[in-house]
């Protein structure tokens, strides 16, 4: 596609394409290795140690790509960076099939992470900045439904083959071929940016082209650090119960068999739950949104700490999944339109913050898990960490009314 085909696009392509990004960057090269970790555990020999070291260099990709997209300011570089990452994303799930070697296998999950954080990033700015230069609401609730539909489509996938009795190597393989059509669209319907003009140019240097209003001024540093703070917390949130939630339910013999169901039910509750947080924002305001959610995300950690209930865990899950997508939907298109002249690069600065919880974080919670043996204390932590952030909003929020009051 070139720049002029540009305005030719569709809404509804645009949208199309960011989604089958997200499914095949992050459902796919991501989270595809979530539900297969126990086949390869099985029958390719991979150790629970390395496994999670597997994960570890999985979310370190992602770091690193996160912290590429914060360095660069060119979005025609971005644009390119982006479609390479459709390719690496690819290459790495068909390439985890043809070796059993530990150190090949970390490199894949480390290119994995890269891939991710141009799907996540990359995309979400493309798109975002595309619907605001062709006067669409600058929303990304159905855009983030990708990450919903790409932890479904992994969920189910891998049930769907097991059944056939397909192995393991088979199984990314076919995550491959499915992926290559998810690259189709995500390939051609992703929007370049604009080519810079000298109205754009002086548009974002702060100076009004004419009959254009003048973009609005950049929040003070005080707020970025907050909004730093409290995704770093969301991201502590996100990432226990996305990396544990089926060894919660194997841990204990009444959730035995519901950790599979769980994770796809993680699906099913983000997918619409984006549009439903775009509406709430718009009714109640971004950050009101955000401590909802950051609430109902706090709940979905604190059932499973103390409930060993199917019913209970179950609609753990469902909060999780409604919760989180919500938190990472709202957060970046907040600070997106913020930052209009480079939505990717103030998305990815929060990324890194997002980024550095889920490494930390799954390690402290194995090694609480190991010393005590449950996963209760991981959990709790969690939640009082997830306290925290809610705190952070409501300072967040009192600044706001307060401006808005001298204004």
């Amino acid at each position: 596609m070139t720049h002029s085909d540009d305005a030719a696009l569709r809404p509804w392509q645009v949208m199309l394409g960011g989604i089958c990004a997200l499914v095949l960057t992050i459902g796919i090269a991501r989270f595809a290795y979530t539900p297969l970790l126990p086949l390869m555990q099985t029958q390719a020999g991979l150790s629970d140690a390395a496994g999670g070291w597997l994960a570890t260099a999985n979310y370190l990709g992602y770091m690193s790509g996160a912290l590429l997209a914060a360095s660069l300011s060119s979005l025609q570089l971005k644009f390119r960076l982006y479609r390479i990452g459709v390719v690496l994303a690819l290459v790495s799930t068909f390439w985890m099939a043809l070796t059993q070697d530990l150190a090949t296998w970390a490199a894949l999950r480390y290119v994995a992470g890269l891939s991710s954080a141009a799907g996540m990033l990359l995309a979400s700015g493309l798109v975002l900045n595309w619907l605001m230069r062709h006067g669409h609401r600058a929303e990304l609730g159905i855009h983030f439904s990708g990450i919903g539909l790409g932890i479904i489509v992994s969920g189910v996938v891998v049930m769907g083959l097991s059944r056939l009795q397909l192995d393991w190597a088979t199984q990314w393989q076919f995550f491959a071929a499915f992926g290559l059509l998810l690259a189709v669209p995500a390939w051609a319907w992703v929007p370049p940016p604009a080519i810079a003009s000298t109205a754009s140019v002086s548009a974002a240097a702060g100076t009004p082209s004419t009959g254009a209003p003048a973009a609005p001024p950049a929040p003070p540093a005080a707020w970025m650090r907050l909004m730093l703070a409290m995704y770093f917390c969301a991201g502590f949130g996100f990432v226990i119960s996305a990396t544990f939630t089926v060894a919660i339910a194997a841990r204990q013999s009444a959730l035995a068999h519901t950790g599979g169901l769980a994770w796809v039910m993680v699906g099913l509750a983000a997918v619409p739950a984006v549009l439903a947080w775009d509406h709430i924002a718009r009714r109640i305001g971004d950050l009101p949104a955000l401590l909802w959610a950051f609430g109902a995300q706090t709940l979905s950690v604190l059932l499973p700490a103390f409930s060993d209930t199917p019913a209970w865990f179950l609609l753990a899950a469902l909060l999780y999944g409604a919760s989180f997508i919500g938190i990472v939907s709202l957060t970046l298109a907040l600070v997106g339109r913020a930052f209009p002249a480079n939505p990717a690069k103030a998305m990815a600065r929060l990324t890194l913050s997002y980024g550095v919880a889920q490494v930390l974080a799954p390690a402290l919670a194995g090694q609480m898990a190991q010393a005590s043996g449950s996963y209760r204390g991981a959990l709790l932590l969690t939640a009082g960490v997830m306290v925290a952030g809610i705190g952070l909003l409501v300072v967040l929020m009192v600044r706001e009314r307060s401006i808005t009051a001298v204004d």
